[in-house]
């Protein structure tokens, strides 16, 4: 059965996360109805990342198996006039090899956490970023967040109900960047651990406003101990932005 690669954008805010559930609407659900819709298949839809609700995505990667050789312009376009008017849209579809699998066959996974870093609200950011009102030091984030980059045990950044066989994860990128009133945290890896990112964020907020120092993060991490992180950062500022395949 010919296979596609969809790239997809959504905005999470209405949705129960990426993974189909009993307790509302998801993304990958809205997917497989506009499959449905399109040409009459019961398909499953498999997605590169489960994102928890809440969670945007710029580039979600899935894949689908049709039966028949479409074409991948007409797919896209298609699965675009059944999503509406649900917040997904299907940024590409493109033929893929028989042994493509979106989550497996990925390489790197690149996650961007999105912090506003000011006293007044949000008006156009709400939902899609995180706000916070004291002055944060994005260069002694940036420093720390180098004490996070490598193999390390995860433990203290995985949440309760992760269903990860390791805690054991080599993380390949974590950078802190400030633009004006923004703050862009920057996570690559292979794979992460359920809550990850925004665990390690909220450590790095603790850094950012002084109450600890580099080496506290450290103390953190080597505690192996889900106690001993900072608040988790909420779903609003975090985005998957791309994910990688072999050439």
């Amino acid at each position: 059965m010919p296979r596609f690669k969809l790239t997809i954008e959504y905005d999470g805010r209405p949705f129960v996360g990426w993974q189909v559930q009993d307790n509302g609407v998801s993304v990958q659900g809205v997917l497989t109805a506009a499959v449905a819709a399109f040409c009459g298949e019961a398909v499953h839809v498999q997605g590169a990342g489960r994102t928890d609700a809440g969670v945007h995505a710029l580039g979600q990667v899935a894949h689908v198996e049709l039966a028949r050789p479409w074409d991948a312009d007409t797919v896209r376009d298609a699965l675009n006039a059944h999503l509406r008017p649900h917040p997904v849209a299907v940024l590409a579809a493109a033929p893929a090899a028989d042994d493509f699998d979106a989550r497996f066959s990925a390489v790197q996974r690149h996650y961007l956490y999105r912090i506003v870093n000011r006293r007044t609200d949000l008006a156009l950011d709400v939902g899609r970023a995180l706000r916070v009102p004291r002055p944060l030091d994005a260069g002694a984030m940036h420093d720390a967040a180098q004490r996070l980059v490598g193999r390390h045990d995860f433990t203290t950044f995985r949440a309760a109900e992760c269903q990860a066989k390791s805690p054991v994860k080599t993380l390949d990128r974590l950078d802190v960047e400030r633009h004006g009133d923004e703050l862009r945290i920057h996570a690559s890896a292979r794979s992460f651990l359920h809550h990850q990112v925004r665990s390690m964020v909220g450590s790095l907020v603790q850094v950012g406003d002084g109450r600890w120092s580099a080496d506290d993060l450290d103390r953190v991490l080597a505690a192996r101990d889900r106690q001993a992180c900072g608040p988790v950062a909420p779903a609003d500022g975090l985005y998957l932005v791309r994910v990688d395949y072999p050439k």
